[in-house]
């Protein structure tokens, strides 16, 4: 395996550079040469707060500086802790006479260099007085909790620490107090995280571990450490599952209780995939009776690029989710929302796929059948004409129908097209959606009829779109069934004209839709769209 090219001027250089571009981007941090960021408008009373770790995991935790977070931050080199010497001059440097709290990930580095930091600001030093400290040793990761060593590492409920801290403090909570939080989060907080991919250390030779293809690791750690678990990737369900069933008990959380929900990007996966994987979580915590109140999805702490992701469950009282929903002027905290997490508006956005109820639909069933088995290949098709996406749409309208369908033609119809208006989007969707609708209207009971309806049909795709027979579109195929329908021609005739008009498209070369970008590339390779239209004569010829 070979490591990717990254964005640098050099590997030793990463994280100098890149740590300038973060604080030039900061609006409120500073870099002291004693080697630490704090906040460039400190705190004038109150107690204050520093982290810190090795650098890698950004925007922990630079980007969590600011009022309502944290005062300090100590970075180390990339998954390198800091010492202890950047640790005191940054206690000493925001203490305001009211004490100062270390947040700690539990790893070993991390934890010597704060221990040896607070003895340092326990004496006077010349001038500067004596600084009380207290500290919060996070330790949330379930993957290492039965290993011998140190036991849980610390993740991603570093941030939920800070945060409640942070909170606390700015309120004016004395030290012990803002401890005391700090540790009653940390007690039932659990995470844990899984990859398909490790990451790249800068001037490594290859990435942190191995993967097979199809394998992904359960149980990674956050400086790229491989897990004890490597198996099949399976379906993102199947991967909360599992995920919960060693995160929950040490939660301690039932039925009735209220829960914060962390899904963390590692580093290279895309919003998309988090929101699966929040969503799956909501709905199994839900089924447990487990209600989640608050959450945070998104880019936390990461472990440079690794294509992972991690889940921390943290439960919540009153006090917690008051001080999860304070303000904070931090530019790596997202603007969360202070409300209960609800998966009910995208079930409602989406439409009543089983409101068509009746006798079989044998022609209906037989197409929708033909497109959920041809996925693989329209989507093979479309990477070679357009930009790969024809599949997905086609499996996003109609690969969730239940097979035989059932109702009648409109009923049916009206329900194939509200489908790809809303689950499909993009051109097809409209596309589709557009003529699907009209041809329902047609086939009602007081309609215009099959060929009157093909007609509308192809009349408003070609307003919608302005395509022309040539152009290497659905039109292709739709326009001659339907000059052979006018005419009074049979469905069969139909069929054979518009499969007639797919095969003609691989011969042209595109002038609409994306395909179009490609120019004469495209040429000898059939348009998917006009072929899934043919389908539908095909289908209707033969059944009906």
């Amino acid at each position: 395996m070979t490591v990717r090219a990254r964005f640098e001027n050099s590997a030793g250089s990463l994280f100098t550079d890149g740590l300038r571009g973060v604080l030039a981007a900061h609006p409120d941090a500073a870099w002291h040469d004693a080697g630490f960021v704090a906040r460039r408008t400190p705190r004038s009373s109150g107690v204050a707060l520093v982290s810190g770790g090795g650098s890698g995991h950004e925007p922990m935790h630079v980007g969590m500086i600011g009022a309502g977070m944290i005062d300090a931050a100590c970075p180390g080199l990339i998954f390198t802790s800091p010492n202890a010497v950047q640790i005191a001059a940054a206690t000493r440097a925001v203490d305001t006479g009211a004490g100062v709290l270390h947040i700690v990930k539990n790893y070993t580095g991390d934890v010597m260099n704060f221990a040896v930091a607070r003895r340092l600001v326990a004496v006077a030093d010349g001038e500067m007085p004596a600084v009380q400290t207290e500290v919060v040793l996070v330790d949330d990761d379930v993957a290492t909790e039965d290993t011998s060593g140190p036991g849980r590492r610390g993740t991603a409920a570093t941030v939920v620490v800070e945060k409640i801290c942070g909170a606390a403090a700015d309120l004016g909570a004395p030290l012990t107090e803002v401890a005391a939080l700090g540790r009653r989060t940390v007690a039932r907080a659990r995470s844990m995280a899984v990859s398909v991919s490790a990451c790249n250390v800068p001037g490594a030779t290859e990435p942190s571990f191995d993967l097979a293809d199809g394998e992904m690791a359960f149980g990674v750690g956050i400086h790229g450490e491989r897990a004890r678990d490597e198996r099949p990737v399976v379906a993102a369900e199947e991967i909360v599952t599992d995920l919960l069933a060693r995160i929950l008990p040490g939660t301690g959380l039932a039925s009735g209780d209220r829960a914060l929900v962390v899904v963390n990007n590692l580093g290279a996966v895309t919003d998309l995939e988090l929101g699966v994987l929040f969503a799956e979580t909501v709905k199994q915590l839900g089924e447990r009776g487990i209600e989640v109140v608050r959450s945070l999805v998104g880019r936390v702490i990461t472990a440079l690029d690794m294509a992972g992701a991690s889940i921390t469950v943290v439960p919540l009282d009153d006090e917690l989710i008051r001080l999860w929903d304070a303000p904070t002027a931090a530019p790596g905290w997202p603007n969360t929302a202070a409300a209960p997490s609800n998966l009910d508006p995208l079930a409602q956005a989406l439409p009543d796929d089983s409101a068509a109820r009746g006798e079989p639909n044998v022609w209906l069933s037989d197409f929708v059948g033909r497109v959920q088995r041809s996925v693989d290949e329209l989507t093979e098709l479309d990477r070679q004409a357009g930009d790969g996406d024809f599949g997905t749409n086609m499996a996003a309208a109609l690969g969730h129908f239940p097979l035989p369908l059932r109702g009648s033609d409109s009923d049916v119809l009206g329900a194939m097209a509200t489908s790809y208006l809303v689950r499909s989007g993009g051109t097809s969707g409209a596309v589709f959606g557009t003529f699907l609708t009209e041809l329902a209207r047609a086939l009602a009971p007081d309609g215009a009829g099959l060929a009157a309806g093909v007609r509308a049909g192809l009349d408003a795709v070609v307003e919608l779109g302005g395509a022309r027979v040539g152009d290497k579109t659905v039109v292709d195929a739709l326009s001659p069934a339907a000059d052979v329908l006018d005419t009074g021609g049979s469905l069969a005739a139909a069929a054979a004209a518009a499969a007639h008009g797919v095969a003609a498209t691989a011969d042209s070369a595109a002038s609409r839709g994306r395909a179009s970008y490609l120019g004469d590339a495209v040429r000898g390779v059939p348009d998917p769209g006009a072929l899934v239209m043919s389908w539908l004569f095909e289908a209707a010829a033969e059944s009906r």
